[in-house]
């Protein structure tokens, strides 16, 4: 049973904590979460959130780089990230359901 479970343990942690290669990237709106929570990308790239939750939600960066509407189940929101930082972000609607986009120079 322990191994089953190492086993699951990198499928886990990548729910977690993402890494794009490309110049898009998607994060996942469901269950009150923001899929991977934590993401890491180039400059340059866009990141798109895809609300699959039943619920309305927004994602708003703390630092106001970027904010969309309200979204609704299906619904999606970009933004492309032109300087390397640390972008944290939250649910407006839920303050709990927080991210972290890591823009790292090419």
């Amino acid at each position: 049973m322990f191994t089953r479970s190492l086993k699951l343990a990198p499928a886990m942690l990548l729910m977690l904590i993402g890494t794009s290669r490309g110049d898009e990237s998607h994060i996942v709106i469901k269950d009150f979460m923001f899929m991977p929570m934590a993401m890491s990308v180039p400059v340059g790239s866009t990141v798109t959130w895809d609300n699959e939750d039943g619920e309305p939600h927004t994602v708003v960066s703390l630092d106001g780089a970027f904010r969309s509407q309200a979204l609704d189940e299906k619904d999606h929101f970009s933004h492309q990230f032109n300087q390397a930082g640390t972008f944290k972000y939250i649910c407006s609607i839920h303050p709990k359901m927080v991210g972290t986009i890591t823009v790292t120079a090419k």
